[in-house]
């Protein structure tokens, strides 16, 4: 992640851009918490993650559509 994430590397991926919104998910949040802290370090500013992943996000009633 730091490498594609950081700007200032040569294997930036000009996907990610730190002044956007960020919101980082995984199946149960961990993993989405430690990329979340990892971009604040980098200077991103607006990035957060989805608490408890899409399994918490199932939990509460919301929807996720399957992939064709």
């Amino acid at each position: 992640l730091e490498f594609y994430a950081d700007p200032t590397s040569a294997y930036f991926h000009s996907e990610f851009d730190p002044t956007r919104r960020t919101i980082l998910y995984c199946a149960s949040g961990g993993r989405a918490a430690l990329a979340a802290e990892t971009l604040t370090r980098l200077g991103y500013t607006r990035v957060t993650y989805l608490r408890g992943g899409l399994q918490a996000w199932v939990e509460t009633g919301y929807g996720v559509d399957p992939l064709p």
